[in-house]
C-alpha cells in the first residue's frame, strides 16, 4: 500500500492518497481544490487516481473532490447518509457512486469499509482501511472530522454556521453514539484525522498528525466522559466562533462546488487607480504585514495580513457576491500566488485584480494623506482608564475572554465586529485589543473603513497587559 498525507497549513486540513502499488490504482480522500498536487504525487508513484471521495460535506473549505474527479476521470464516491437536506445535490449529475454504512469498495488490493459516523454532520463517513495484499485485518481508519488527535468534531456547526435551530444538543448526542462505534475498533488501528491544531472544526486538537484508536481511547478527553450527559456538556462548551464563510461552504459543497480548472492570476491594477476604486466603493484589502499597515496605509482599505490566518479572516470579512482587490506585498513573486491560492481554498474567486505597494506611494504622491493606526501601551492604557476616557473592546474569541479579561471590558469577537458598529460610541477614544496585537489591527482597520476614525491598537494585546501585572478578571 502506498500512503501519502497532504496538509494545508492555512486550513489546518489533511487529505490522503491511498494507492495500490501492484495494480497502480489510487484513491484520494478529502482533497482541496489544488488538484494538481494529487496528480503529481500519483504520477511520482506511477499511480492513476481512479476514485475520489470525502468524509462529509465540509464547512471550512471548498471541497476539491468534484474538481479532482473531473481532472482525472476518476469515479466520485459520496455519502448517501444523513437524510433529506444532507445529500449531495450534484451526485447524480456527476455519476457518483453513493455510499452507506457497511458498504465496501476496493482500490486495487486496498479494501475500504464505510462507517457512518454522524454527529459532526449527519452524513459523515469514516473509512476503515485494509491492505489485503499483506493482511487479513485493517491497519487504520480515516476519520475526517469525527475523531481527531486529542479531540472530536464539534457538533454545533449546523446550529451556529448553517442556522439549523436547536440542532447542537441532538448532534452532540448522536456523536456520543458514533463514538461507541470507535470504542469497538481494535486498539492497534492507526487514526488518520481530517484536521490538526488551528482548525475551527474542533477546540483542542493536537498538532500531531496521526494516532491510534487505543491511544485516543486512553487520552482523548471525549473518551474520558463518564456518561452521555457529561460528554454533551463538555463538547458544546467553549467552542470557537465558526467563521462566517462556513455557511457558504456548506451550501456550495452540498449543491456543487464550481470547477476551478487551475488557479488564475488576476490582472495587475495600476497603483494610480487605487483612489478611483475606493471612491467607487470597492473593497480593497491591504495584505502587508501589520507593522507596515500601522505605520502608514491608505484610508478605507481593510487590513488582512498574509499569514496562516489570512484565509480565515478573508472568509469572515469579504463578501462572496462582490468583487474585491488586494494590495500584495512585493517581497517575493510567490506572494501573489499565495493570495490567489488561499482565497480559492474557500471559494473566494472574486478577486478582480491586485495592486503592488506602489499604489500606496501613488496615493501619497497625488496628495492623499496616509493613515497611521494609533497605538497605546498597557501601562498608558491603564492610566487612561483611571480617567474614564477610552472605551476598550476585546476582539478575542468568547472562550479566550471567559478565561481572563480586563475588568469591565466587553467582548466582541473580531468576526462579529461589523455587526456591532452602531453600538460603538463616536465621542470617545476606542481601543481595540486581542491576545497579541494582530487581530486588533484588523479590527481598527474595519472601524476606519466604516467611518469610525482613530481606533487605537493595544500594543502586545492582552498578553502584554497580563505580563505588566495589570488587573485581570477570571
Amino acid at each position: 500500500m502506498i500512503f501519502q498525507r497532504f496538509y494545508d497549513d492555512a486550513l489546518a486540513q489533511a487529505s490522503y492518497l491511498i494507492g495500490c502499488g501492484r495494480t497502480g490504482d489510487a484513491l484520494v480522500i478529502d482533497p482541496t481544490r489544488e488538484a494538481e498536487q494529487y496528480v503529481a504525487a500519483a504520477d511520482a508513484e506511477e499511480l492513476r487516481i481512479t476514485k475520489v471521495t470525502e468524509t462529509h460535506i465540509h464547512a471550512d473549505y471548498l471541497s476539491g473532490s468534484r474538481e479532482l474527479a473531473r481532472r482525472t476521470g476518476a469515479t466520485l464516491l459520496l455519502s448517501d447518509e444523513g437524510g433529506e437536506g444532507w445529500r449531495y445535490g450534484f451526485a447524480k449529475q456527476d455519476g457518483a457512486v453513493l455510499l452507506r454504512d457497511g458498504d465496501r469498495f476496493s482500490v486495487g488490493n486496498i479494501l475500504l469499509e464505510v462507517l457512518h459516523t454522524p454527529g459532526h454532520t449527519p452524513e459523515h463517513l469514516a473509512f476503515v482501511v485494509t491492505d489485503t495484499a499483506g493482511a487479513t485485518g485493517p491497519m487504520g481508519i480515516v476519520t475526517g472530522d469525527f475523531v481527531f488527535v486529542g479531540d472530536v468534531g464539534r457538533p454545533d456547526l449546523l446550529e451556529k454556521a448553517a442556522k439549523v435551530a436547536g440542532s447542537a444538543e441532538t448532534a452532540a448526542r448522536t456523536l456520543w453514539k458514533s463514538l461507541q462505534k470507535f470504542r469497538a475498533l481494535p486498539d492497534h488501528l492507526q487514526v488518520w484525522p481530517g484536521h490538526g491544531a488551528g482548525s475551527a472544526c474542533g477546540k483542542g486538537m493536537s498538532a500531531v498528525p496521526q494516532s491510534t484508536v487505543g491511544y485516543e481511547k486512553l487520552f482523548n478527553w471525549a473518551f474520558g466522559a463518564a456518561n452521555e450527559a457529561e460528554f454533551v456538556a463538555q463538547v458544546l462548551a467553549d467552542q470557537p466562533e465558526p467563521p462566517r464563510y462556513f455557511a457558504e461552504m456548506k451550501r456550495l459543497n452540498r449543491d456543487g462546488p464550481p470547477i476551478l480548472g487551475g488557479f488564475r492570476r488576476p490582472p495587475r491594477i495600476e497603483g494610480t487607480r487605487l483612489a478611483a476604486l475606493l471612491a467607487e466603493g470597492a473593497t480593497v484589502v491591504d495584505a502587508r504585514p501589520s507593522l507596515s499597515f500601522i505605520e502608514g496605509h491608505v484610508p478605507g482599505t481593510i487590513h488582512i495580513p498574509l499569514g496562516r490566518s489570512f484565509t480565515t479572516w478573508a472568509g469572515w470579512l469579504l463578501s462572496y457576491d462582490r468583487h474585491f482587490y488586494v494590495i500584495v506585498p512585493e517581497d517575493a513573486p510567490e506572494r501573489l500566488n499565495e493570495v490567489v491560492r488561499d482565497l480559492a481554498m474557500i471559494g473566494l474567486d472574486g478577486m478582480a485584480g491586485w495592486l503592488g505597494e506602489d499604489a500606496i506611494a501613488a496615493w501619497a504622491a497625488a496628495g492623499g494623506a496616509l493613515s497611521v493606526t494609533p497605538t497605546v501601551t498597557p501601562e498608558a492604557l491603564a492610566a487612561g482608564r483611571r480617567n474614564g476616557d477610552p472605551m476598550i473592546i476585546d476582539v478575542r474569541g468568547a472562550a479566550e475572554w471567559k478565561a481572563g479579561h480586563m475588568p469591565g471590558v466587553p467582548n466582541i469577537p473580531l468576526g462579529y465586529l461589523p455587526d456591532h458598529l452602531a453600538e460603538l460610541p463616536r465621542d470617545r477614544p476606542l481601543v481595540m485589543h486581542c491576545q497579541g496585537g494582530g487581530r486588533s489591527v484588523i479590527a481598527a482597520s474595519l472601524l476606519e473603513a466604516r467611518g469610525i476614525r482613530g481606533a487605537i491598537n493595544l500594543t502586545g494585546g492582552f498578553g502584554a497587559w497580563e505580563k505588566a501585572g495589570l488587573p485581570v478578571d477570571r
